[in-house]
């Protein structure tokens, strides 16, 4: 592959004066970005484009489609670095990293961006360019000749210039970029920097070393290998390989891949953390060297600062994975498959240790639906107070005992109440925040209760966002302690083709900053992002790579499905039994719900009171269930229409006003409160029927 720095020496000279910016950006092997941190794209130009070996048809404007080249090391440290740079209220900020070009190599690049920020400091545009910076490099390191007291003296504040590099480490991957960028090899004054960390029997290599020194089939070695690092491991003690000579006769199964690497000595150091080995570095320099007692005292002292941070790195990368693990084996498996709705859920952890948080989601499918083409189903998002393994697990039990509750068919303000009572008994310390939606994904009707959490948001067909003004009360935990257990519901119709959005406060909030500002960020992105919810939540979570990291975070959206017909609002079907005052409950509270989502409200009361009574009939009168449904018709009026079938036989009749019997006289509130009724009879029994005009 040709270099960017070449092809750009051989290029013509541009015909007009100046030459315009782009042009001279490429003449000098640099390309380009712009990068809208709200809606996540990245615009590269195609000189940029080109540095990074990506073609122009491969790339589609996400910083996601760039991570194939660069190695994950890399990334971790300019993520780090570029989040810190946004944290801190930089101006711009510069950095050297590798990638991965089609062929293998690794080329060393450097970008440099300028952050723009909005009148509230919060940034929404990086605006920069990247550029070849190999020759730079490559020119930096061979200067001139190195005596051996330019040696002696730069390894005397070797240690110290990277024990103090190595402080702010905290994974083995800081570890290893701090040892392997530019700035490592020019504090450690060598030319190349190995890792290797010793995990049964095996040592795997963990940092590749300069372009062109990896060696695929050396990733993984065995410590019994005639290897250096498989010595140094064995025998705890650090090997010094002073000539190309020494390496030559000592290690011939090395050597030939040592041959054609500009390396004239090496410094192999054990790294040891409580008496035994954890790992191993090489150190590689260019010129061959005796390794004065001096120096070799030194490297010993540097192996061993290594070794502690590595340890601590090791530590803390075991505590956040076991972390991790503890909370996603807290949440769901798996998301069922809910007809009439698309449905995306993501979880990021923080990316402390073991800090992680009580955030969950759920998709709870519940009773009283039809068994396809609709139905109702509950949505959940929360987050237990704290950041600790105590927070994670209570989220685990809160979510069973929500989903036992919503799965018995409780209405959302009941469902609520009981899980706030749940948790204050557990532990009367703790909170927690949370949103439980109830949707008729067949009406759209959808019932909201909010506990001390953000609002949801609801992207509109056509692409607008809103926030959606949900009344809220007290936290989980907190309203079972102060007595106040009276959820309010906020009911909202969810038309085909809108979308639900729910999330928790770690992606929306940021320290410093004000959370109606991330609202609004998020809100933003919500508008115009892809219509796909598995595509939008991809592009949420990128909004975190502007925040710190420090909490985690969950997201569930869920799109009903389908289009809205301009005559067609939806139909609610219930089926109830003697004898269950719940079902009877059920019904009544999906009519007035429909009807309310629907806009009809004036007229809601006199058909929840028609139902009910037409209900009661056919449950009192007949030795069966009840079949209610409630349709807006397949016309151009707004003629809402309620049916109650049954299995009798028998035609009701309406009771004259003269009979003096309290009873009875059901189909005369029908008669005076419906527009129209009537009886139609069926071969398994009849359906009363009646409309309602609705402005």
């Amino acid at each position: 592959m040709a270099e960017p720095g070449a092809q750009s020496s051989a290029m013509s000279p541009p015909e007009e004066w100046p030459a315009p910016p782009h042009l001279i950006l490429a003449l000098n092997g640099m390309g380009s970005f712009d990068w809208d941190l709200e809606r996540g794209r990245l615009h590269m130009d195609a000189a940029a484009l080109r540095i990074f070996d990506v073609g122009p048809d491969e790339y589609d404007g996400r910083p996601a489609s760039l991570s194939h080249r660069v190695p994950p090391a890399e990334a971790a440290r300019l993520d780090s670095l570029v989040a810190q740079a946004i944290k801190d209220g930089s101006e711009s900020y510069g950095a050297y990293f590798r990638v991965r070009h089609r062929d293998g190599t690794l080329l060393w690049i450097h970008t440099h961006g300028t952050i723009y920020r909005d009148d509230s400091g919060r940034p929404h545009r990086i605006v920069g360019i990247v550029r070849d910076a190999r020759q730079e490099l490559q020119l930096s390191r061979t200067a001139g000749p190195v005596t051996a007291g330019d040696r002696r003296r730069g390894h005397t504040s070797v240690v110290e210039r990277t024990t103090a590099a190595l402080a702010h480490a905290r994974s083995v991957r800081d570890v290893v970029a701090v040892l392997g960028d530019a700035q490592g090899l020019s504090r450690l004054g060598v030319e190349n920097v190995i890792l290797g960390l010793v995990e049964a029997g095996r040592i795997q290599l963990v940092s590749e070393g300069q372009a062109g020194s990896f060696v695929p089939e050396h990733r993984f070695t065995r410590v019994a290998d005639e290897f250096p690092m498989s010595e140094v491991v064995r025998t705890l003690t650090p090997r010094f390989v002073r000539s190309r000579a020494e390496f030559a006769s000592c290690y011939p199964r090395l050597w030939p891949h040592v041959q054609p690497l500009n390396i004239g000595s090496a410094a192999y150091l054990p790294l040891i953390a409580q008496a035994r080995p954890i790992g191993v570095i090489g150190l590689f320099y260019r010129e061959e060297c005796e390794f004065s007692t001096h120096e070799r005292s030194i490297l010993v002292a540097l192996g061993s600062s290594i070794a502690q941070s590595l340890a601590r790195a090791m530590l803390f990368d075991q505590e956040h994975d076991l972390a991790e693990a503890l909370q996603h084996a807290m949440l769901p498996r798996r998301i069922p498959g809910v007809p009439g709705a698309r449905i995306a859920v993501r979880y990021r952890a923080a990316r402390l240790g073991q800090d992680i948080g009580g955030d969950w989601y759920d998709v709870i499918q519940l009773p009283g639906g039809p068994p396809s083409g609709g139905g109702r189903v509950a949505v959940v998002i929360g987050d237990v107070q704290g950041h600790d393994t105590r927070a994670a697990t209570l989220m685990g039990q809160l979510r069973i005992v929500l989903r036992a509750y919503a799965a018995e068919g409780h209405p959302p303000a009941t469902v609520m109440a009981r899980a706030s009572a749940f948790l204050h008994e557990l532990d009367p310390e703790r909170f927690a925040t949370c949103t439980y939606a109830d949707i008729d994904l067949t009406t759209g009707a959808l019932q909201v209760v909010r506990a001390g959490h953000v609002d949801p948001l609801v992207r509109h067909a056509e692409g607008i966002c809103r926030r959606l003004p949900v009344v809220g009360g007290l936290p989980l935990g907190l309203s079972a302690e102060f007595g106040r257990l009276d959820y309010p519901v906020t009911t909202v119709c969810l038309a085909p083709g809108e979308t639900l959005v729910l999330c928790t406060d770690g992606l929306v909030e940021r320290p410093g900053h004000d959370l109606d500002d991330g609202m609004a960020r998020l809100s933003r992105a919500v508008r115009t992002g892809p219509q796909d919810v598995q595509q939008l939540a991809d592009l949420l979570c990128t909004l975190s790579l502007s925040g710190d990291g420090e909490d985690d975070m969950a997201l569930l959206l869920l799109r009903r499905s389908g289009t809205t017909p301009p005559d067609h609002h939806g139909t609610v079907r219930r089926h109830v039994v003697p004898g269950d005052a719940g079902g009877l409950a059920g019904a009544r509270r999906a009519i007035r719900e429909a009807v309310r989502a629907w806009g009809a409200h004036e007229r809601a009361e006199e058909i929840e009171l028609v139902a009910d009574e037409l209900i009661t009939n056919a449950l009192l009168h007949t030795d069966g269930a009840a079949q209610m449904s409630l349709a807006l018709p397949r016309n151009g009026e707004r003629r809402l229409r309620l049916e109650v079938a049954d299995r009798s036989s028998v035609l009701p009749h309406r009771e004259e006003p003269a009979d003096s019997r309290v009873h009875g006289r059901g189909l005369l509130l029908v008669d005076r409160l419906a527009d129209v009724w009537g009886v139609t009879s069926r071969g398994n029994g009849k359906s009363v029927w009646c409309e309602f005009l609705c402005p």
